[in-house]
């Protein structure tokens, strides 16, 4: 058969990974060291993932702690993080710093329960393109009977439907994380 069911698996599974990805970085109030992910540093002249040059900790459930490994790259750290789009200040003893995660308003959950929704809508459109592109295979392969056909785009369906309902799944935790802090 030349649709190759396993390839458009791992692409709708790569879509659900890839909102777990966007989704983690969605700041919720608690502390969470991923929120960190996107931010670089410049140290030693190039641009450097934060957890590359610092560890960091959750030791209060609205407090991040980051540890520099060299000392020097402290104030490059601090630097980042105001440069960021995260809207936190950072806090340094000389040592380390420290990430107080401020209690969100009532609206930014909302705006953020609505970013969560587009991310979905995003990896759901993902998912279609992927059964779009299986369909179309299925339709051009004319080595295929048609009860084959019928079969493999009823396979591709209920592999979308799977998929799509698991998008929600992951969308609604987040949703409700975002709403019950």
């Amino acid at each position: 058969m030349a649709i190759d069911f396993n390839q458009a698996t791992e692409k709708m599974k790569g879509a659900q990974d890839a909102l777990r990805r966007e989704l983690a970085e969605i700041r919720t109030g608690r502390a969470n060291p991923r929120i960190l992910d996107r931010v670089e540093v410049e140290y030693y002249g190039a641009m450097v993932p934060l957890n590359q040059v610092a560890s960091i900790s959750v030791p209060e459930a609205r407090m991040l702690l980051i540890t520099p490994f060299d000392k020097s790259a402290l104030e490059a750290i601090i630097t980042a993080i105001n440069v960021s789009d995260l809207g936190l200040n950072p806090a340094s003893d000389g040592n380390i710093v420290r990430l107080a995660i401020p209690q969100m308003t009532e609206e930014r959950r909302k705006e953020l329960a609505k970013e969560v929704k587009a991310e979905a809508e995003k990896s759901k459109v993902a998912v279609r393109n992927v059964r779009r592109d299986a369909m179309d295979a299925i339709k051009k392969d004319k080595d295929l009977t048609e009860d084959q056909v019928h079969e493999s785009e009823d396979k591709i369906q209920k592999l979308t439907d799977d998929n799509i309902k698991a998008i929600d799944e992951i969308a609604a935790d987040k949703e409700k994380e975002l709403l019950t802090i």
